[in-house]
Protein backbone atom coordinates (compact mmCIF):
# COMPACT_ATOMS: atom_id res chain seq x y z
CA UNK A 1 0.00 0.00 0.00
CA UNK A 2 2.99 2.43 0.52
CA UNK A 3 4.58 1.59 -2.20
CA UNK A 4 1.11 2.70 -4.64
CA UNK A 5 0.78 5.41 -2.53
CA UNK A 6 4.31 6.93 -2.99
CA UNK A 7 3.68 6.44 -6.73
CA UNK A 8 0.88 8.44 -6.93
CA UNK A 9 2.37 10.88 -5.13
CA UNK A 10 4.97 11.22 -7.75
CA UNK A 11 2.26 11.25 -10.62
CA UNK A 12 0.91 14.28 -8.46
CA UNK A 13 3.96 15.76 -8.85
CA UNK A 14 4.98 19.15 -10.43
CA UNK A 15 6.75 17.19 -13.18
CA UNK A 16 4.28 15.51 -14.27
CA UNK A 17 1.26 17.69 -14.07
CA UNK A 18 1.70 19.29 -17.74
CA UNK A 19 0.25 15.83 -18.59
CA UNK A 20 -2.57 15.81 -16.46
CA UNK A 21 -3.33 19.21 -18.44
CA UNK A 22 -2.90 17.99 -21.80
CA UNK A 23 -5.21 14.99 -20.93
CA UNK A 24 -7.71 17.83 -19.52
CA UNK A 25 -7.11 19.64 -22.97
CA UNK A 26 -7.60 16.33 -25.28
CA UNK A 27 -10.66 16.11 -23.76
CA UNK A 28 -12.23 19.64 -24.10
CA UNK A 29 -10.98 19.29 -27.83
CA UNK A 30 -13.32 15.96 -28.43
CA UNK A 31 -16.42 17.57 -26.52
CA UNK A 32 -15.85 21.05 -28.84
CA UNK A 33 -15.63 18.70 -32.10
CA UNK A 34 -18.80 17.10 -30.66
CA UNK A 35 -20.12 20.43 -30.40
CA UNK A 36 -19.30 21.68 -33.42
CA UNK A 37 -20.67 18.73 -35.49
CA UNK A 38 -24.38 19.86 -34.04
CA UNK A 39 -24.02 23.58 -33.95
CA UNK A 40 -21.63 24.32 -37.27
CA UNK A 41 -24.77 23.74 -39.96
CA UNK A 42 -26.76 26.77 -37.46
CA UNK A 43 -23.45 29.04 -37.51
CA UNK A 44 -23.11 28.56 -41.42
CA UNK A 45 -26.49 29.52 -41.49
CA UNK A 46 -25.87 32.81 -39.40
CA UNK A 47 -23.18 33.84 -41.89
CA UNK A 48 -24.73 33.27 -45.11
CA UNK A 49 -27.88 35.11 -43.87
CA UNK A 50 -25.94 38.14 -42.76
CA UNK A 51 -24.07 38.03 -46.44
CA UNK A 52 -27.61 37.28 -48.27
CA UNK A 53 -29.32 40.75 -45.96
CA UNK A 54 -29.39 43.91 -48.18
CA UNK A 55 -27.59 46.94 -46.98
CA UNK A 56 -25.92 49.46 -48.63
CA UNK A 57 -22.31 48.35 -49.84
CA UNK A 58 -23.08 44.72 -48.57
CA UNK A 59 -22.44 42.18 -51.79
CA UNK A 60 -25.76 40.97 -51.56
CA UNK A 61 -26.67 44.65 -52.73
CA UNK A 62 -24.53 45.19 -55.89
CA UNK A 63 -25.90 41.94 -57.15
CA UNK A 64 -29.43 43.29 -56.22
CA UNK A 65 -29.36 46.36 -57.22
CA UNK A 66 -28.29 46.28 -60.40
CA UNK A 67 -28.40 41.88 -61.44
CA UNK A 68 -25.63 41.10 -64.21
CA UNK A 69 -27.92 38.79 -65.67
CA UNK A 70 -29.35 39.66 -69.00
CA UNK A 71 -33.06 38.29 -69.15
CA UNK A 72 -34.77 37.76 -72.27
CA UNK A 73 -38.46 38.11 -73.63
CA UNK A 74 -39.53 36.07 -76.54
CA UNK A 75 -43.23 36.72 -77.20
CA UNK A 76 -45.50 34.70 -79.77
CA UNK A 77 -48.10 36.71 -81.53
CA UNK A 78 -51.44 34.91 -82.70
CA UNK A 79 -51.86 36.72 -86.13
CA UNK A 80 -55.50 36.48 -87.01
CA UNK A 81 -55.63 35.06 -91.03
CA UNK A 82 -59.52 34.83 -91.83
CA UNK A 83 -60.35 38.00 -90.12
CA UNK A 84 -63.43 38.59 -92.51
CA UNK A 85 -64.41 35.23 -92.59
CA UNK A 86 -64.46 34.70 -88.93
CA UNK A 87 -66.86 37.69 -88.75
CA UNK A 88 -69.43 37.39 -91.71
CA UNK A 89 -69.17 33.53 -92.21
CA UNK A 90 -68.73 32.38 -88.45
CA UNK A 91 -65.80 30.56 -89.34
CA UNK A 92 -63.49 29.60 -86.36
CA UNK A 93 -60.86 32.05 -85.83
CA UNK A 94 -57.81 30.82 -87.91
CA UNK A 95 -54.58 31.79 -85.90
CA UNK A 96 -50.92 32.18 -87.03
CA UNK A 97 -48.43 31.63 -84.03
CA UNK A 98 -45.65 34.32 -85.03
CA UNK A 99 -42.44 34.29 -83.30
CA UNK A 100 -40.27 34.72 -81.01
CA UNK A 101 -39.65 38.35 -81.44
CA UNK A 102 -37.06 38.67 -78.50
CA UNK A 103 -36.27 41.87 -76.42
CA UNK A 104 -33.22 41.69 -74.20
CA UNK A 105 -33.80 43.17 -70.50
CA UNK A 106 -31.70 45.36 -68.16
CA UNK A 107 -32.94 45.59 -64.75
CA UNK A 108 -31.95 48.53 -62.63
CA UNK A 109 -33.34 49.71 -59.23
CA UNK A 110 -33.80 52.94 -58.64
CA UNK A 111 -34.92 55.47 -55.92
CA UNK A 112 -33.72 53.21 -53.34
CA UNK A 113 -34.32 53.96 -49.49
CA UNK A 114 -33.52 52.27 -46.93
CA UNK A 115 -35.88 52.14 -44.10
CA UNK A 116 -35.62 51.78 -40.06
CA UNK A 117 -38.08 48.58 -39.71
CA UNK A 118 -35.86 46.58 -42.04
CA UNK A 119 -36.95 46.95 -45.54
CA UNK A 120 -36.00 48.88 -48.29
CA UNK A 121 -37.93 51.15 -50.95
CA UNK A 122 -37.39 51.58 -54.67
CA UNK A 123 -38.43 51.22 -58.15
CA UNK A 124 -37.84 49.41 -60.83
CA UNK A 125 -36.32 50.57 -64.13
CA UNK A 126 -36.54 47.75 -67.23
CA UNK A 127 -35.16 48.51 -70.78
CA UNK A 128 -36.07 46.60 -73.30
CA UNK A 129 -33.80 46.18 -76.27
CA UNK A 130 -34.95 44.48 -79.73
CA UNK A 131 -32.63 41.52 -80.97
CA UNK A 132 -32.84 40.50 -84.40
CA UNK A 133 -30.37 38.12 -84.27
CA UNK A 134 -32.22 36.15 -81.88
CA UNK A 135 -36.12 36.82 -83.48
CA UNK A 136 -37.69 34.69 -85.96
CA UNK A 137 -38.94 38.46 -87.74
CA UNK A 138 -38.92 42.38 -87.61
CA UNK A 139 -40.42 44.08 -85.29
CA UNK A 140 -41.66 45.37 -88.22
CA UNK A 141 -44.17 42.74 -89.46
CA UNK A 142 -47.51 43.39 -89.65
CA UNK A 143 -50.08 41.45 -87.32
CA UNK A 144 -54.08 41.13 -87.85
CA UNK A 145 -55.03 40.94 -84.04
CA UNK A 146 -58.19 42.02 -81.95
CA UNK A 147 -59.09 45.87 -81.73
CA UNK A 148 -58.77 45.63 -77.83
CA UNK A 149 -59.45 49.03 -77.39
CA UNK A 150 -62.58 48.70 -78.52
CA UNK A 151 -63.83 44.96 -77.74
CA UNK A 152 -63.29 46.32 -74.44
CA UNK A 153 -65.67 48.90 -74.74
CA UNK A 154 -68.27 47.21 -76.51
CA UNK A 155 -68.01 44.36 -74.09
CA UNK A 156 -68.23 46.86 -70.98
CA UNK A 157 -71.44 48.52 -72.62
CA UNK A 158 -73.04 45.00 -72.64
CA UNK A 159 -75.63 45.99 -69.96
CA UNK A 160 -75.53 50.02 -70.73
CA UNK A 161 -78.71 51.17 -71.89
CA UNK A 162 -79.47 50.70 -74.98
CA UNK A 163 -78.98 53.80 -77.15
CA UNK A 164 -75.66 54.03 -75.40
CA UNK A 165 -74.86 51.13 -77.71
CA UNK A 166 -76.60 52.42 -80.16
CA UNK A 167 -74.38 55.58 -80.04
CA UNK A 168 -70.71 53.93 -79.61
CA UNK A 169 -71.75 52.03 -82.72
CA UNK A 170 -73.06 55.07 -84.74
CA UNK A 171 -69.56 56.70 -83.51
CA UNK A 172 -67.23 53.56 -84.25
CA UNK A 173 -69.20 54.09 -88.10
CA UNK A 174 -67.95 57.75 -88.24
CA UNK A 175 -64.48 56.76 -86.87
CA UNK A 176 -64.17 53.84 -88.83
CA UNK A 177 -63.21 51.05 -86.25
CA UNK A 178 -63.14 47.83 -86.83
CA UNK A 179 -62.92 44.73 -84.55
CA UNK A 180 -59.67 43.53 -86.03
CA UNK A 181 -56.21 46.40 -86.40
CA UNK A 182 -53.54 45.40 -88.53
CA UNK A 183 -50.54 46.90 -86.79
CA UNK A 184 -46.48 46.19 -86.94
CA UNK A 185 -45.20 44.05 -83.68
CA UNK A 186 -43.93 47.13 -82.65
CA UNK A 187 -46.99 48.65 -82.25
CA UNK A 188 -48.95 46.04 -80.70
CA UNK A 189 -46.39 45.72 -78.19
CA UNK A 190 -45.17 49.37 -77.24
CA UNK A 191 -48.00 51.41 -78.55
CA UNK A 192 -49.90 52.76 -81.32
CA UNK A 193 -52.36 55.56 -81.55
CA UNK A 194 -56.13 54.26 -81.13
CA UNK A 195 -58.96 56.47 -82.21
CA UNK A 196 -61.26 55.41 -79.97
CA UNK A 197 -58.56 56.24 -76.95
CA UNK A 198 -58.34 59.81 -78.59
CA UNK A 199 -61.86 60.32 -78.41
CA UNK A 200 -62.18 59.27 -74.73
CA UNK A 201 -59.00 61.30 -73.77
CA UNK A 202 -61.18 64.38 -74.93
CA UNK A 203 -65.24 63.59 -74.06
CA UNK A 204 -64.24 61.62 -70.17
CA UNK A 205 -64.60 62.99 -67.40
CA UNK A 206 -60.42 63.58 -65.65
CA UNK A 207 -61.17 61.67 -62.95
CA UNK A 208 -62.26 58.53 -65.06
CA UNK A 209 -59.68 59.11 -67.31
CA UNK A 210 -56.78 56.83 -68.65
CA UNK A 211 -53.48 57.14 -67.70
CA UNK A 212 -52.31 56.48 -71.53
CA UNK A 213 -53.29 58.18 -74.52
CA UNK A 214 -52.07 55.17 -76.77
CA UNK A 215 -52.71 51.32 -76.93
CA UNK A 216 -50.18 48.88 -76.70
CA UNK A 217 -49.80 45.66 -74.56
CA UNK A 218 -46.83 46.48 -72.83
CA UNK A 219 -47.21 50.36 -73.21
CA UNK A 220 -45.29 52.45 -70.89
CA UNK A 221 -43.37 49.46 -69.53
CA UNK A 222 -40.31 50.53 -71.27
CA UNK A 223 -37.50 52.55 -69.24
CA UNK A 224 -39.77 53.50 -67.10
CA UNK A 225 -40.01 52.51 -63.14
CA UNK A 226 -43.32 54.10 -61.93
CA UNK A 227 -44.24 51.47 -59.29
CA UNK A 228 -42.66 52.01 -55.82
CA UNK A 229 -42.22 48.84 -54.19
CA UNK A 230 -41.03 47.89 -50.05
CA UNK A 231 -39.16 45.05 -49.58
CA UNK A 232 -37.93 43.11 -46.49
CA UNK A 233 -34.14 43.54 -46.91
CA UNK A 234 -33.80 40.32 -43.85
CA UNK A 235 -31.78 42.50 -41.33
CA UNK A 236 -34.14 41.75 -38.90
CA UNK A 237 -36.37 39.07 -39.93
CA UNK A 238 -34.16 36.53 -42.96
CA UNK A 239 -37.36 34.35 -42.90
CA UNK A 240 -39.04 37.61 -44.84
CA UNK A 241 -36.41 37.98 -47.31
CA UNK A 242 -37.23 39.36 -50.57
CA UNK A 243 -41.12 39.88 -49.62
CA UNK A 244 -43.02 42.85 -50.66
CA UNK A 245 -44.74 44.56 -47.42
CA UNK A 246 -45.73 47.47 -49.57
CA UNK A 247 -46.67 48.26 -53.18
CA UNK A 248 -47.73 52.17 -54.40
CA UNK A 249 -47.73 52.47 -50.47
CA UNK A 250 -50.58 49.70 -49.69
CA UNK A 251 -50.19 46.22 -47.86
CA UNK A 252 -52.76 44.62 -50.43
CA UNK A 253 -54.06 44.59 -53.55
CA UNK A 254 -57.53 46.21 -52.88
CA UNK A 255 -59.58 43.75 -55.27
CA UNK A 256 -60.18 40.78 -54.12
CA UNK A 257 -62.41 39.35 -51.03
CA UNK A 258 -59.95 37.19 -48.34
CA UNK A 259 -56.95 38.79 -47.26
CA UNK A 260 -55.22 35.91 -48.41
CA UNK A 261 -56.10 36.52 -51.69
CA UNK A 262 -55.47 40.14 -51.42
CA UNK A 263 -52.12 39.89 -50.27
CA UNK A 264 -48.97 41.15 -52.08
CA UNK A 265 -46.50 39.35 -49.55
CA UNK A 266 -44.54 37.80 -52.35
CA UNK A 267 -40.82 38.01 -53.84
CA UNK A 268 -40.37 39.02 -57.71
CA UNK A 269 -38.95 35.94 -58.34
CA UNK A 270 -35.28 36.43 -58.67
CA UNK A 271 -35.01 36.00 -54.91
CA UNK A 272 -36.46 33.97 -52.01
CA UNK A 273 -35.67 33.85 -47.92
CA UNK A 274 -33.17 30.89 -47.48
CA UNK A 275 -33.34 27.14 -46.47
CA UNK A 276 -35.90 26.03 -48.70
CA UNK A 277 -37.18 22.62 -48.50
CA UNK A 278 -39.01 20.23 -50.69
CA UNK A 279 -42.59 21.13 -48.65
CA UNK A 280 -42.15 25.61 -48.97
CA UNK A 281 -44.66 27.30 -51.04
CA UNK A 282 -42.60 30.10 -52.80
CA UNK A 283 -44.96 33.09 -53.46
CA UNK A 284 -44.08 35.25 -56.30
CA UNK A 285 -45.59 39.10 -56.86
CA UNK A 286 -46.34 40.71 -60.33
CA UNK A 287 -48.48 43.55 -60.68
CA UNK A 288 -49.75 42.68 -64.33
CA UNK A 289 -51.12 39.39 -62.52
CA UNK A 290 -53.17 41.11 -59.82
CA UNK A 291 -52.26 38.13 -57.52
CA UNK A 292 -49.50 36.77 -56.11
CA UNK A 293 -48.93 33.37 -58.31
CA UNK A 294 -47.77 29.76 -55.42
CA UNK A 295 -45.12 28.28 -56.91
CA UNK A 296 -44.88 24.32 -55.42
CA UNK A 297 -41.94 21.48 -55.47
CA UNK A 298 -41.63 19.70 -58.79
CA UNK A 299 -38.32 17.90 -58.29
CA UNK A 300 -34.50 18.71 -57.85
CA UNK A 301 -32.37 19.81 -61.02
CA UNK A 302 -28.62 20.61 -61.77
CA UNK A 303 -27.83 23.79 -63.09
CA UNK A 304 -24.70 25.57 -65.03
CA UNK A 305 -21.84 25.21 -63.11
CA UNK A 306 -23.22 21.83 -61.68
CA UNK A 307 -25.09 23.65 -58.96
CA UNK A 308 -27.86 22.01 -57.70
CA UNK A 309 -31.47 23.15 -57.07
CA UNK A 310 -35.47 22.41 -56.80
CA UNK A 311 -37.47 23.37 -59.83
CA UNK A 312 -40.65 25.35 -58.67
CA UNK A 313 -44.05 25.51 -60.52
CA UNK A 314 -47.39 26.89 -59.90
CA UNK A 315 -49.85 23.87 -59.02
CA UNK A 316 -51.93 22.22 -61.24
CA UNK A 317 -55.07 24.15 -59.76
CA UNK A 318 -54.04 28.06 -59.81
CA UNK A 319 -56.54 28.72 -62.44
CA UNK A 320 -59.19 26.60 -61.50
CA UNK A 321 -62.77 27.44 -61.68
CA UNK A 322 -65.27 28.23 -58.57
CA UNK A 323 -66.64 24.94 -59.38
CA UNK A 324 -63.55 22.76 -58.86
CA UNK A 325 -62.42 24.90 -55.88
CA UNK A 326 -64.73 27.02 -53.65
CA UNK A 327 -61.83 29.18 -52.28
CA UNK A 328 -61.33 30.60 -56.01
CA UNK A 329 -64.56 32.47 -55.10
CA UNK A 330 -62.46 35.31 -53.59
CA UNK A 331 -61.09 35.90 -56.90
CA UNK A 332 -64.68 36.95 -58.36
CA UNK A 333 -66.40 39.15 -56.33
CA UNK A 334 -68.50 40.60 -59.05
CA UNK A 335 -69.65 36.56 -59.82
CA UNK A 336 -70.62 34.74 -61.02
CA UNK A 337 -70.59 34.15 -63.97
CA UNK A 338 -66.76 33.37 -62.79
CA UNK A 339 -63.37 33.28 -64.90
CA UNK A 340 -63.76 29.57 -66.51
CA UNK A 341 -61.54 26.98 -65.99
CA UNK A 342 -57.36 27.49 -66.41
CA UNK A 343 -58.23 31.30 -66.80
CA UNK A 344 -57.76 34.53 -64.46
CA UNK A 345 -59.45 37.68 -64.48
CA UNK A 346 -57.30 40.24 -64.52
CA UNK A 347 -59.62 43.16 -65.59
CA UNK A 348 -59.63 44.89 -62.26
CA UNK A 349 -55.75 45.72 -62.91
CA UNK A 350 -56.48 46.66 -66.34
CA UNK A 351 -58.92 49.47 -66.68
CA UNK A 352 -62.14 47.08 -66.44
CA UNK A 353 -60.60 45.68 -69.84
CA UNK A 354 -61.99 42.01 -70.02
CA UNK A 355 -58.18 40.76 -69.76
CA UNK A 356 -57.76 36.75 -68.73
CA UNK A 357 -54.41 35.30 -68.39
CA UNK A 358 -53.80 31.54 -69.16
CA UNK A 359 -50.83 29.58 -69.60
CA UNK A 360 -49.40 29.43 -73.24
CA UNK A 361 -51.61 27.24 -75.46
CA UNK A 362 -54.47 27.29 -72.51
CA UNK A 363 -52.20 24.74 -70.79
CA UNK A 364 -53.87 23.41 -67.81
CA UNK A 365 -56.92 25.23 -69.32
CA UNK A 366 -60.43 23.61 -70.20
CA UNK A 367 -59.78 22.41 -73.49
CA UNK A 368 -62.49 23.61 -75.06
CA UNK A 369 -60.87 27.17 -75.16
CA UNK A 370 -57.95 25.97 -77.39
CA UNK A 371 -60.88 24.26 -79.95
CA UNK A 372 -62.51 27.11 -80.15
CA UNK A 373 -59.91 28.78 -83.01
CA UNK A 374 -57.86 26.71 -85.58
CA UNK A 375 -53.71 27.04 -85.47
CA UNK A 376 -53.04 26.43 -81.88
CA UNK A 377 -50.78 23.24 -81.21
CA UNK A 378 -51.90 21.07 -78.27
CA UNK A 379 -50.25 22.26 -75.00
CA UNK A 380 -46.47 21.03 -73.87
CA UNK A 381 -45.16 21.32 -70.38
CA UNK A 382 -42.05 21.36 -71.49
CA UNK A 383 -43.10 24.32 -73.54
CA UNK A 384 -45.54 25.96 -71.74
CA UNK A 385 -45.31 25.38 -68.12
CA UNK A 386 -44.22 27.89 -65.93
CA UNK A 387 -41.28 27.56 -63.30
CA UNK A 388 -38.01 28.99 -61.76
CA UNK A 389 -35.08 26.91 -60.52
CA UNK A 390 -34.13 27.50 -57.32
CA UNK A 391 -31.02 27.15 -54.81
CA UNK A 392 -32.70 26.29 -51.89
CA UNK A 393 -29.88 26.97 -49.40
CA UNK A 394 -29.53 30.93 -50.68
CA UNK A 395 -32.79 30.98 -52.32
CA UNK A 396 -31.32 32.40 -55.29
CA UNK A 397 -33.28 31.68 -58.91
CA UNK A 398 -30.92 30.20 -61.12
CA UNK A 399 -33.16 29.65 -63.75
CA UNK A 400 -36.57 30.78 -65.21
CA UNK A 401 -39.41 30.53 -67.51
CA UNK A 402 -42.10 32.73 -66.43
CA UNK A 403 -44.83 31.99 -69.54
CA UNK A 404 -48.56 33.65 -69.24
CA UNK A 405 -51.00 34.08 -72.17
CA UNK A 406 -52.99 36.83 -73.09
CA UNK A 407 -56.91 36.60 -73.78
CA UNK A 408 -59.83 39.07 -74.36
CA UNK A 409 -62.89 37.67 -73.27
CA UNK A 410 -65.07 39.27 -75.76
CA UNK A 411 -68.78 39.41 -75.33
CA UNK A 412 -71.39 39.65 -78.08
CA UNK A 413 -73.68 42.97 -78.38
CA UNK A 414 -76.26 42.80 -81.02
CA UNK A 415 -76.70 46.62 -80.46
CA UNK A 416 -73.64 47.82 -82.35
CA UNK A 417 -73.36 46.19 -85.83
CA UNK A 418 -69.54 46.10 -85.76
CA UNK A 419 -70.00 43.36 -83.49
CA UNK A 420 -73.06 41.97 -83.96
CA UNK A 421 -71.44 38.60 -85.27
CA UNK A 422 -69.14 38.58 -82.93
CA UNK A 423 -69.19 35.68 -80.69
CA UNK A 424 -68.49 35.11 -76.59
CA UNK A 425 -65.14 33.73 -77.08
CA UNK A 426 -62.02 34.30 -75.36
CA UNK A 427 -59.45 35.13 -78.11
CA UNK A 428 -55.96 34.88 -77.61
CA UNK A 429 -53.56 37.73 -78.37
CA UNK A 430 -50.06 36.56 -77.25
CA UNK A 431 -47.82 34.60 -75.06
CA UNK A 432 -44.65 35.19 -74.35
CA UNK A 433 -41.80 34.10 -71.38
CA UNK A 434 -39.24 35.90 -69.74
CA UNK A 435 -36.25 33.90 -69.65
CA UNK A 436 -33.32 33.44 -67.28
CA UNK A 437 -31.20 30.33 -69.05
CA UNK A 438 -27.81 30.47 -66.73
CA UNK A 439 -26.17 32.95 -64.16
CA UNK A 440 -23.10 34.83 -64.80
CA UNK A 441 -20.04 32.77 -63.89
CA UNK A 442 -18.93 35.07 -60.57
CA UNK A 443 -23.02 34.34 -59.09
CA UNK A 444 -22.70 30.12 -60.35
CA UNK A 445 -19.32 30.31 -58.24
CA UNK A 446 -20.81 32.07 -55.45
CA UNK A 447 -23.75 29.40 -55.51
CA UNK A 448 -21.22 26.42 -55.60
CA UNK A 449 -19.02 27.97 -52.71
CA UNK A 450 -22.39 28.10 -50.77
CA UNK A 451 -23.23 24.57 -51.19
CA UNK A 452 -19.83 23.06 -51.71
CA UNK A 453 -18.02 24.65 -48.05
CA UNK A 454 -20.30 24.57 -45.81
CA UNK A 455 -19.81 20.33 -45.88
CA UNK A 456 -16.03 19.97 -46.31
CA UNK A 457 -15.58 22.52 -43.58
CA UNK A 458 -18.40 21.15 -41.05
CA UNK A 459 -16.19 17.75 -41.40
CA UNK A 460 -12.70 19.37 -41.53
CA UNK A 461 -12.99 21.24 -38.12
CA UNK A 462 -15.35 18.83 -36.54
CA UNK A 463 -12.59 16.39 -37.63
CA UNK A 464 -9.57 17.84 -37.11
CA UNK A 465 -10.44 19.32 -33.60
CA UNK A 466 -11.60 15.48 -33.19
CA UNK A 467 -8.79 14.07 -34.17
CA UNK A 468 -6.21 16.25 -32.73
CA UNK A 469 -7.82 16.00 -28.83
CA UNK A 470 -8.01 11.96 -29.39
CA UNK A 471 -4.29 12.75 -30.03
CA UNK A 472 -3.17 14.31 -27.22
CA UNK A 473 -5.72 12.95 -24.91
CA UNK A 474 -3.81 9.47 -26.48
CA UNK A 475 -0.33 11.06 -26.13
CA UNK A 476 -0.71 11.85 -22.52
CA UNK A 477 -2.33 9.13 -20.80
CA UNK A 478 0.54 7.18 -22.75
CA UNK A 479 3.06 9.44 -21.10
CA UNK A 480 1.32 9.40 -17.08
CA UNK A 481 1.31 5.06 -17.70
CA UNK A 482 5.13 5.54 -18.83
CA UNK A 483 6.01 7.21 -16.25
CA UNK A 484 3.71 5.55 -13.77
CA UNK A 485 5.86 2.36 -14.56
CA UNK A 486 9.18 3.98 -14.92
CA UNK A 487 8.39 5.46 -10.96
CA UNK A 488 7.95 1.70 -9.79
CA UNK A 489 10.72 0.76 -11.03
CA UNK A 490 12.94 3.42 -9.62
CA UNK A 491 11.51 2.63 -6.44
CA UNK A 492 11.83 -0.86 -6.10
CA UNK A 493 15.57 -0.71 -7.03
CA UNK A 494 16.21 2.09 -4.49
CA UNK A 495 18.42 0.49 -1.42
CA UNK A 496 17.01 0.00 1.71
CA UNK A 497 16.54 3.23 3.83
CA UNK A 498 18.26 4.11 7.07
CA UNK A 499 15.56 3.38 9.34
CA UNK A 500 14.80 -0.23 7.80
CA UNK A 501 17.39 -1.72 10.37
CA UNK A 502 16.35 -1.87 14.16
CA UNK A 503 18.98 0.74 15.88
CA UNK A 504 18.91 -1.21 18.89
CA UNK A 505 18.75 -5.01 17.99
CA UNK A 506 20.85 -4.35 14.73
CA UNK A 507 17.85 -6.61 12.87
CA UNK A 508 15.76 -5.99 10.01
CA UNK A 509 12.49 -4.51 10.98
CA UNK A 510 9.93 -7.54 10.18
CA UNK A 511 8.73 -5.12 7.39
CA UNK A 512 11.18 -5.52 5.27
CA UNK A 513 12.76 -9.17 6.17
CA UNK A 514 10.39 -10.14 3.29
Amino acid sequence: MRVHRGICAKLQGGFLRRWWAAVSCGILLIILAAVLAVLFPNLINLILDKELTIREGGRAFKFWKQPPVVPRMQIYIYNVTNADEFLNNGEKPALQELGPYVYEQRWEKVDIKFNDNGTVTYKVKKTFIFNSDLSSGSDDDLVVVPNVPMLSATSQSKHAARFLRLAMASIMDILKIKPFVEVSVDQLLWGYDDPLLKLAKDVVPKEQKLPYDQFGLLYGKNATGTDLYTMFTGSTDITKFGLMDRWNGKDALGHWTTKECDSIMGTDGSIFPPHITKQTVLKVFEKDLCRTLPLVYQREVIAAGGVPGYRFAPPTNVFTSVENMASQQCYCPAGPPCAPEGTFNVSLCQYDSPVLITFPHFYLADPALREAVTGISPPDPEKHQLYIDVQPIMGMAMKARARVQINLAVSQVRDIKQVASFPDIIFPIMWFEDCVDELPPEMRSLLKLAVELPPVAHAAVSGALAVIGAIVLLGALMCLARAAKRQEKLHLSNPLPANATNTKTGQLNPAFSK
